[in-house]
């Protein structure tokens, strides 16, 4: 396999393994944007891309597919609904809650990492593929705010503004899937480019 992979074939394997999920929990929903996990990270969720926490996520799927309440406290607690359904898909638990996130550090039981082998080595494949694509890059990339202040984009807010002048914080992922339109003006807010960057 290549160690020159793309974001679009991480994006490409992220969408099989789901699928492979899906095998096994057919309510579980399409993954709409799978490249959306891709250089995000969530302290609640995980901060590493890996198939657990893929199979995590769907937990949040499957619990959304059903109407269930899994989290509270801006989504970072995550209660005993997502444990339950988490039990489900396989994944396992400390006995007793986290303080501030509840169950959300769950571990692939046995079984499920049995079940699920081919579909984890190839994705493992898959990032560390991406990783090394992207490590030699990072000297003349700019890769936007989250990546000066350590973080890879899952709450650093940064400043978008409309022709008006009004200007908002938003998450740039967020700007990224649809517009967000100023009403004072009726037009997009925009993050501004940055001085000297080509």
């Amino acid at each position: 396999m290549s160690t020159t992979q793309t974001p679009p074939v991480l994006a490409a394997e992220l969408a099989q393994a789901w699928a492979d999920i899906q095998r096994h929990h057919p309510e579980l929903p399409d993954l709409a944007a799978p490249e959306s996990l891709i250089g995000e990270s969530s302290s609640a969720c995980g901060h590493e891309l890996s198939f657990e926490r893929l199979l995590h996520e769907a937990v949040h799927g499957i619990a959304a597919a059903r109407g269930v309440r899994d989290t509270s406290r801006a989504g970072r607690y995550h209660n005993r609904r997502f444990l339950a359904i988490a039990e489900e898909l396989g994944l396992d638990h400390p006995d007793e809650p986290h303080p501030s996130s509840g169950f959300s550090l769950v571990t692939l039981t046995p079984e499920a990492k049995r079940r699920y082998r081919p579909t984890i080595e190839r994705l493992q494949r898959a990032l560390k593929a991406h990783t090394a694509a992207t490590a030699g890059d990072t000297a003349r990339s700019f890769r936007g705010p989250a990546a000066r202040h350590g973080s890879s984009g899952g709450g650093v807010r940064v400043k978008a503004v409309c022709d008006c002048g009004r200007n908002v914080r938003v998450v740039p992922s967020v700007l990224a899937q649809a517009p967000i339109v100023c009403g004072g003006c009726g037009k997009p807010f925009r993050i501004p480019e940055v001085a000297g960057a080509a």
